[in-house]
């Protein structure tokens, strides 16, 4: 990759996520004397400079998948923890505990079975030219930062709130209900999709071959699908606690949704099995008939 788009990359990427964080900030809580939205995105951003040294020393990428979840475990602790100290100055803010316990879940399962399956493999072959290129392969981390700060800012505003009222209105308990069950519904479906490759995969019958049985019959990404639904139930559960410029971290579950659809995840993946199965005639019939990320019930 060119150096200039590398360095431009990673800038972009840095104003972006500052810019989100200064306009979503006010009336939040203060972390070192940094604004709580500004210390979310530079912890984010500097525990991932901090891995891009050591992967860039020893040429691996092992630990790329397992930084983006130490982040988002790190920082859910630093705002559980902060939280509870501030309780006695702003009241008790429940949504720490809530949205804070969710993404910890899910990260710790996300990333134990990302971090398995590429020592299982032994390397990401999206990595093998890229970790010899410093400028590229700092961005991809820098990026990496800005997807743990992005799709987690919505949550981050809600956790970190103040003089939050002493018991619920009728609105923030809807969109509790409804935000956690799109939560419950998006990580099954993303847990169920993934056991159900892993399985697959390890049959040995099945290698070479692409799946297609189970969720994968409904979607052919289902747990990008699951992911996306998790994330919203996320953002619809801190929708109260927006207001003015604040409504700008909806941009998290847009963000995911765009990542996933146009970036790093489905057109990375269609082009690799387009590449291997072009010319298998149950493969075309497959993708002609399963949509390739909402569901579908497939026909019998």
């Amino acid at each position: 990759m060119p150096l200039k788009t590398s360095i431009f990359g990673s800038l972009i990427s840095i104003i972006l996520a500052g810019f989100i964080a200064v306009l979503s900030s006010e009336g939040g809580l203060t972390i070192l004397g940094i604004p709580s939205l500004i210390f979310c995105a530079i912890y984010s951003f500097s525990v991932h400079w901090i891995f891009f040294i050591h992967g860039y020393f020893y040429q691996t990428e092992h630990y790329f998948d397992a930084t983006g979840s130490l982040t988002y475990i790190s920082l859910s602790l630093i705002l559980i923890v902060t939280s509870c100290f501030s309780i006695s100055e702003y009241g008790f803010n429940p949504y720490s505990f809530i949205i804070g316990s969710m993404v910890i879940i899910w990260a710790i399962r996300l990333g134990s079975f990302l971090f398995k399956r590429v020592k299982d493999v032994g390397q990401d072959i999206r990595f093998l030219e890229m970790k010899k290129d410093f400028f590229w392969f700092l961005m991809t981390w820098t990026l990496s930062g800005l997807w743990v700060f992005l799709t987690y800012t919505a949550g981050l505003l809600a956790m970190t709130s103040v003089n939050l009222e002493s018991s619920f209105s009728y609105y923030q308990y809807f969109c509790l209900i409804l935000g956690s069950t799109f939560w419950i519904i998006g990580f099954g479906i993303e847990v169920i999709s993934d056991h159900q490759k892993k399985i697959f995969r390890q049959n040995i019958s099945n290698k070479g071959n692409f799946i297609k049985s189970g969720l994968w019959s409904w979607s052919r990404h289902p747990n990008y699908f699951g992911e996306i639904v998790l994330w919203l139930g996320i953002a619809i559960i801190a929708l109260p606690l927006m207001e003015g410029f604040k409504y700008i971290v909806l941009i998290s579950p847009v963000f995911v949704y765009f990542l996933l659809t146009r970036v790093s995840g489905i057109p990375m993946l269609e082009k690799s099995s387009d590449r291997k199965w072009a010319d298998d005639l149950d493969y075309i019939e497959y993708k002609k008939n399963t949509p390739i990320l909402f569901f579908k019930k497939p026909s019998l």
